[in-house]
């Protein structure tokens, strides 16, 4: 069944029919893109709103769905609504702002509609959405290869003198060469005391041996991301640098062997979260151990503190952690994993081993 089918039939018995805004998930369950439209879905049958700048794509591309080219969006709309006899039409309440919400009911009023203003659409999307299809995991897959090869071979341009900034750029430019759509986010590229930023910015600044580098990198491959993270010696570094990288390679580990079905994720970010105090560094690891991942660079479930969220066959989720030394420097390590009913596959290949580069 496709993913238009299967959230027809989720559907609550009071609505007959959801309207979803977003271009994420209008991507998610048409396969199409496009910076404007509307998926209106019922229990029938869907439809794609595209204006005139989308409608001959839309119509060689999106997949499962009646594509309906507007000429007036509040008549065409309020046509077709009219046309299913929908009475009671959901909204995906986190893609709305309050004027385009008073500009849907106007609409719907025109058909006799009314919108059900609740988060229950999100909700039933975000079930969809956490597990990954096959197709979903192999578009991953194929993101972190591109990721990983970039990587590697910007390593081998690394010498001193050379910046963040420009080691970014080369990043980037080979994820592109190699087939990526785009990147999954500003790359974060820091080397010295910036590693201690969890989320700094490249900056001019240049490479010194004695350096920890940090990169925070992902590639995105027909609409899904890729996300990791190593931290790599530039030269001989200190003791306190190897101790801090060795705490956060064991949190990490004791982490990711606490991923299957079935197990919290309050109980994965303990297994690293613990650890990290226990060496001494607690007060130094302030984010999450690790969020999900698909079409967006950031979804749920987030691999948090007293997170209650079950973990289940299929979910995309990062294991992070790391430790921060204000103004002197820090280290996170990344994998992002596909969860399994005894444990976790890992889309990452690269060692986590401390590597002098």
């Amino acid at each position: 069944m496709s993913k238009l089918g299967i959230l027809s039939e989720m559907l609550p018995q009071n609505a007959d029919g959801a309207l979803i805004f977003s271009a994420t998930n209008r991507r998610y369950f048409t396969d199409f893109v496009s910076s404007l439209g509307y998926l209106l879905v019922t229990r029938e049958k869907s439809y794609l709103f595209v204006d005139s700048r989308y409608s001959e794509a839309a119509q060689k591309k999106a997949k499962d769905c009646t594509v309906v080219a507007y000429k007036v969006l509040s008549d065409d709309m309020a046509d077709i609504i009219s046309q299913n006899g929908l009475k009671n039409i959901m909204l995906e309440s986190s893609a709305i702002t309050l004027s385009e919400c008073e500009h849907i009911e106007k609409i719907f009023a025109k058909a006799n509609a009314a919108a059900l203003k609740s988060n229950e659409l999100d909700r039933i999307i975000n079930t969809m959405r956490v597990i990954k299809t096959s197709d979903e995991i192999e578009k991953m897959h194929r993101a972190q290869v591109i990721t990983e090869n970039a990587l590697r071979e910007t390593l081998k341009l690394i010498k001193e003198g050379v910046t963040e900034r420009e080691i970014a750029l080369e990043l980037e430019f080979r994820m592109r060469r190699s087939g990526a759509e785009g990147v999954s986010f500003d790359l974060i590229v820091l080397a010295g005391e910036h590693t201690s930023m969890p989320h700094g910015v490249p900056e001019f600044s240049r490479v010194k041996r004695g350096d920890l580098i940090l990169f925070d990198i992902g590639a995105t491959y027909d609409g899904y991301h890729s996300d990791m993270t190593r931290t790599y010696a530039f030269g001989n570094i200190g003791s306190e640098q190897k101790r801090v990288y060795a705490t956060v390679k064991q949190a990490q580990q004791n982490a990711l062997d606490m991923i299957k079905e079935g197990v919290s994720c309050g109980e994965v970010d303990d297994a690293a979260r613990i650890y990290i105090s226990h060496a001494g560094y607690g007060e130094y690891f302030g984010h999450s151990t690790g969020h999900g991942v698909g079409l967006d660079i950031h979804e749920v479930p987030s691999v948090s503190p007293k997170s209650d969220f079950i973990l289940r066959n299929g979910m995309v989720v990062t294991v992070e952690p790391g430790v921060y030394l204000p103004d002197r420097f820090g280290v996170r390590i990344e994998d992002m994993v596909v969860v399994t009913s005894s444990g976790y596959m890992n889309f990452a290949s690269m060692s986590k081993e401390l590597t002098v580069i």
